[in-house]
Order: C-alpha cells, then structure tokens, then sequence
C-alpha cells in the first residue's frame, strides 16, 4: 500500500552514451523516435542532453541520453537498471527484426514473459534494450512519431524497467510505498543471472511494470548503462508526498530541483539504483512550438548567457531527416 501518492509509472530513463551523432541516429532513425529536446546536461554543460520520445514528448516516452565521449565503456550489474523495454504494437516484431537486420542491429531471439513477447537488442553502446509487444488501446495516451516507422509498428512509450538487486526485498517493499503492486513471478530467460523475475505495476498505462532480480554480478556505470530512473509524480503535491513516503522509508531524497521541463527529486534506492521523481510539467513544448520541437540547442535559465561558450564546446551534430535518408537512396 503506498505511503503518498501513487505512481503512474515511469516518466523517463537516462542512459550513458559514447558518440553523440551514433546515439542520434540510432534512436531517430533506427528506431524512430521523435527527438523533442536537444539541450545539456545541467550538471555538466560540456555534455550535451538528448530526449528521444513520442510524438508529443509525452511523460512516460522518453528515452534521454548524456553522450559522454571520454567516459569508459560500462558492464550492466547489481545496483543497475539492466533492460529497458518499450511497447509496440501486437504484429510488429516481424517488422522490427526485419528493420534491425537492415540496420545492422544487434539482437537476440524473441522469448514469453508474462504472456507477451519481448525481442531483445543492444543500441550500438551495448545498451540493453527490449521492444514488447502489446495491444495499444484506441485512447491510449501516445502519439506515435511517423518520420521513419510506420503508424502500426512506432515505439508507443515505456513498458518497463528490470532492475537488478543484490537484495531485492527492501527495493520491493519501496515500490509497494510508492504505489506499485506485485503482480507475478515467473522464472527469468537467459537474459539476466537471476533465478526468479517479480513484477510490479503501477496505476497508469505507460511505463507501468518494474520488474526486479536478484543477483550480486559486478557492473560499473560507462556507455551503454543507464544512469537513472524516473517515476511520474505528476504535480508537485504528487512529487511532495511521494517524498515524505521516501524519507519515511529510511532514504534521502533531494529537495525538488527545477529542470526546466519539469521538477525533479532523486535518490538511491536501497540497491543503488539512482531514482528520480518527475512532474508532469511544464513539459518539452514550455519552451519551442510543439511542431518545432528538438530543432535547436535549448539552454535553459542561466546557461543562455553562455551560449557562445557552450555551443564552442560541443561535438556537431546532424538531425535524421526521412527526405535526407530517401535522397541517399
């Protein structure tokens, strides 16, 4: 039962890239998501900080990416997000392998979990990824990107997220405090060391399972990892009572953090894993026309007063265009 708020799931992952126009590539064109925010990385503003999402950047679609270029490669481990799934529509995955073998795309064959078909890939970091196919409701909250994949085969948002834990249950009782409910256990397929799979579900529709396994294998955070984990909590009453549920739990989340596009708070869980409370808002379109979206370096507050400075200092890059790729036809 939770102690705030309950989530509706997962708002957005980050992920630790190497190149910055590979990561572009990849997720605007291979796997066709809509780039809705090109900015950086507010810790470290030598870096830049890509948001790939549905068509709207809804919350719930976004997969960001910090690509640090001097950073080491990374190893999936205990304390670490290990898989990020994302849904697409039932019928697809005939699509996707074959888009994947044209593209050259690393990937495993399809295994059943939890009654759903889950076809395993890397991104050219290594980073594990998974599409699941699943039935997409007429209200369903996404819009898909249509620039590079067709309506019925587009990324419609997060699935889930698979967590591994070298001792799972404090993590499990967490996510019941936070509004998760365990739904299933089943034994893990070849993808992960751990024997037994539980999962979670939270309330909404996209981004809902959290799926934890216990192993103690060594990794270290570097390109293809994921750096963190966010949960939505959708206004800033959502964000503060899941807060207090967190520190009633014996963590320490951080005082909320403006940034830009919504407001955030972070802490570790009690395997290691980075968490972050997302709002709602103001959202991806706060700050360019929806139609626009991506299409230039935005900096938010103060890093626009350094513009000339932060702009000298990052790699170039280009945006996929579907009438550039067609013209190299």
């Amino acid at each position: 039962m939770t102690d705030g708020t309950p989530t509706p799931g997962i708002h957005h992952v980050t992920c630790i890239a190497s190149d910055p126009q590979q990561n572009m590539d990849f997720w605007v064109e291979t796997l066709g998501l809509r780039l809705v925010k090109r900015s950086i990385n507010q810790d470290d503003p030598s870096t830049y900080h890509f948001f790939f999402a549905d068509a709207a950047g809804n919350p719930g679609t976004s997969m960001t990416f910090f690509p640090w270029e001097d950073h080491s490669q990374g190893k999936v481990g205990s304390g670490q997000v290990s898989r990020t799934a994302l849904r697409v529509p039932e019928g697809s995955l005939d699509y996707w392998e074959g888009r994947f073998d044209e593209y050259g795309v690393d990937y495993d064959d399809r295994v059943e979990r939890f009654g759903e078909t889950v076809l395993p890939f890397r991104d050219p970091d290594g980073l594990p990824v998974e599409l699941v196919a699943v039935e997409v409701p007429d209200d369903d909250p996404t819009e898909p990107w249509t620039e590079f994949v067709p309506e019925d085969a587009a990324i419609r948002g997060f699935h889930s997220v698979t967590l591994w834990l070298a001792d799972p249950e404090p993590t499990e009782d967490l996510l019941q405090k936070m509004g998760f409910e365990e739904v299933g256990t089943e034994q893990a397929q070849g993808d992960t060391p751990g024997d037994e799979r539980t999962r979670f579900a939270a309330t909404g529709t996209v981004g809902k399972y959290v799926d934890v396994l216990p192993t103690i294998e060594g990794g270290r955070q570097g390109h293809g990892t994921v750096h963190h984990v966010a949960f939505q909590t959708p206004t800033d009453e959502d964000q503060e009572a899941m807060r207090e549920a967190v520190r009633g739990a014996g963590l320490r989340p951080t005082a909320q953090i403006d940034r830009h596009w919504f407001r955030s708070v972070y802490f570790r869980e009690f395997g290691g894993v980075l968490f972050e409370l997302a709002t709602s808002g103001p959202g991806y379109d706060s700050d360019e026309p929806l139609d626009d979206l991506g299409g230039r370096l935005v900096l938010p507050g103060k890093f626009e007063d350094r513009r000339e400075e932060i702009e000298a200092g990052l790699t170039d890059v280009m945006i996929p265009r579907a009438e550039s790729a067609e013209a190299d036809d």
